[in-house]
């Protein structure tokens, strides 16, 4: 099966293909077109022809589009989430979750884009100002390059194609190299659901050469990058003046005081740690319990990372899968072995299946240790013993990251406490750090990134703002 590019309405054959291969069974599944720089320059030049059309697009159009998209991926719930399960190994049941929020997040697009407006600004609380009206609007910044990670290869897409279309932009992507299948299939439905063309284009390809296309074309008004800090600092030193939106990761954290119901917190921390074999920015991999409860939650937490079960993700009752390389499993396996020589205990896991690592649960790991310190991406979870909150708060923003962090805790003062001195983007309450709903301003501080995500907030991301001044002196 040869998977074309996507470049204003067609699909076009490159020069070039790569072959897909399923991280679970190693089978092939596709020929992907490898774009060339060339391929690049025919998508910028597609949406640069859309653009001027489509940002005169009424508000309610584009809504419309973006409600027939929703409609359409729900029609095709099954077929969508089977493409996500097989191109990154996602569970199935995992996978049915990120396409149920695909269809939430460009049902907020749709509505998104009809309340995009800006404000009155009372000049005469200024000397001079007297009778002068003013206002803002937000217009569409122009053409956005969005390039998106493996983890979740359609909602992700999502969260950068839905809030482009809102504020009537368009739209250059560069799927992840692993999972480009999730996007295709999206471009397709994008053509059924009536989106002009040019407005979206699909290239595939190597970053070294779409990535970078993208990031120095002065066409290009803006950057929109989910993963790695090392790309995404790179991106930002040779973006030039383009507005860039970067979600770069973390280390999230759990926090867990004394007084906390171990049997009640357990499950949510077990999805927190391992929900898609823990390649999510947010996934819970460092938890700090306060002495009192530390042997309890390990004991338990133990048990139950020991009772999923590993397997082929399209299997109903997989729980955990491959991860999404050899390379990303053999460099997991190097941390665990780094930990255990500074003198860590591999409580259980540690082991790799194939290509999938055993649930592993790491005690008293030096902060040093890459597993603590960097992002593991992998289903490995570190417990930490505590004697108070605050020692956990200074732990946990020993990082390089802030993204979100979870405390659990009886007490509002020492919540209240929590979310003034965390240096993140997100503070959870009672929850795990992994919580994310698809409207709420999402994304972190430090190196995990500048910008925020989330529909209203991504089109504020996506517009650039205009004052008018009527002089009626």
């Amino acid at each position: 099966m040869k998977k074309q590019l996507f470049i204003n309405g067609e699909w076009l054959d490159a020069k070039e293909y790569t072959t897909l291969i399923a991280p679970y069974s190693e089978e092939k599944l596709a020929e992907i077109a490898a774009a060339s720089p060339e391929d690049v320059d025919a998508a910028i030049d597609a949406a640069d022809r859309a653009r001027a059309q489509w940002a005169k697009t009424p508000a309610h159009a584009r809504a419309e589009i973006l409600e027939n998209l929703s409609n359409l991926i729900e029609e095709r719930f099954d077929e969508t989430a089977r493409i996500i399960s097989l191109e990154a190994a996602k569970p199935i049941e995992m996978a049915k979750t990120e396409v149920a929020r695909t269809i939430q997040t460009f049902k907020f697009a749709a509505e998104e884009a009809k309340r995009i407006h800006g404000e009155t600004i009372p000049l005469d609380a200024a000397p001079g100002g007297e009778r002068r009206v003013a206002y803002t609007v937000r217009e569409p910044i122009g053409i956005i390059g969005a390039i998106t990670p493996f983890n979740f290869p359609l909602n992700l897409v999502a969260h950068k194609v839905g809030p482009a279309i809102a504020a009537g932009n368009t739209i250059v992507l560069k799927p992840a190299t692993q999972t480009p299948l999730s996007a295709l299939h999206l471009a397709q439905l994008t053509q059924e659901a009536g989106l002009p063309v040019g407005v979206l284009n699909v290239v595939t390809g190597r970053g070294s050469v779409v990535g970078d296309r993208l990031v120095t074309d002065d066409r290009i008004s803006m950057i929109t990058f989910t993963g790695s800090p090392s790309v995404g600092i790179g991106i930002r030193n040779k973006a030039g003046l383009k507005k860039v939106t970067l979600e770069l990761g973390s280390n999230a954290a759990v926090i867990i005081d004394k007084g906390t119901d171990i049997d009640k917190i357990i499950p949510r921390c077990i999805i927190g740690a391992y929900s898609n074999q823990g390649q999510v920015c947010i996934s819970l991999q460092r938890a700090y319990v306060h002495e009192s409860l530390y042997e309890e939650f390990v004991a338990k937490f133990i048990e139950a990372s020991n009772n999923l079960k590993l397997g082929d993700p399209l299997e109903p009752a997989t729980d955990v899968s491959a991860l999404i390389s050899k390379n990303d499993v053999q460099r997991a396996l190097n941390w665990i072995e780094e930990a255990k020589s500074a003198g860590a205990v591999v409580a259980t896991g540690g082991e790799a299946q194939g290509n999938m690592l055993r649930p592993t649960v790491i005690l008293e790991a030096d902060p040093q240790m890459k597993v603590s310190c960097q992002e593991v991406f992998a289903p490995i979870v570190l417990i930490n013993k505590i004697s108070s909150v605050d020692e956990a708060i200074d732990l946990v923003n020993d990082s390089r990251y802030g993204l979100q962090a979870g405390i659990y805790t009886k007490d509002v003062d020492v919540a209240l406490d929590a979310v003034e001195k965390l240096q993140v983007g997100g503070v959870l309450i009672n929850d795990i750090p992994t919580f994310r709903v698809d409207h709420m301003p999402y994304g972190g501080v430090k190196e995990s990134g500048t910008g925020r995500e989330g529909l209203k907030y991504a089109v504020e991301e996506m517009t650039e703002m205009k004052l008018v001044i009527w002089n009626r002196n």
